[in-house]
């Protein structure tokens, strides 16, 4: 069975993300950032009137910021669907300008339990290049996860 997956960059690396979890691709727009805000967490930016917590997926993986390119998008996703009533996280993603059809059944496991980066899952071959999934809802480290979902209280 067939799935359509955005395509993506994370340094020189290809990884996908199921496009059923995807509420929008934005370009890089401004996004306002947040002192004390945990490694990775690159800001907040308002989608709407709604402010959407954005997170660097080279910052992440690399330890660096992505790079600044006409395809660095924002991808808003909502991993947060059960627990959260769908409240969308952005990520920050290199090369984001492909969609791809790929058989959930042919990808495979690494062999390697990626330490700290527990979001990267299974690979398939495309092409010639080795493509990993990602999976949303382990993107994050707890405690970044536990940081973006808190509660803003708002004082008047």
């Amino acid at each position: 069975m067939t799935t359509l997956f955005a395509q993506f960059q994370i340094g020189p690396d290809w990884y996908v993300l199921r496009a059923s979890l995807i509420a929008r691709v934005l370009p890089l727009v401004s996004i306002k950032f947040i002192p004390g805000a945990p490694a990775g967490v690159a800001g907040v930016l308002l989608y709407g009137s709604t402010p959407v917590p954005v997170v660097d997926l080279s910052w992440l993986a690399l330890g660096r910021p992505a790079t600044r390119l006409m395809s660095t998008r924002i991808i808003l996703v909502t991993p947060f669907e059960q627990e959260q009533g769908g409240r969308l996280l952005g990520m920050i993603a290199e090369k984001m300008t492909n969609t791809i059809e790929l058989d959930e059944g042919s990808f495979i496991p690494s062999g390697v339990r990626a330490q700290g980066a527990a979001y990267v899952g299974p690979l398939i071959t495309v092409g010639d290049k080795l493509v990993q999934r990602v999976d949303v809802q382990s993107l994050l480290p707890p405690a970044v996860f536990e940081a973006l979902c808190t509660d803003l209280e708002v004082g008047g």
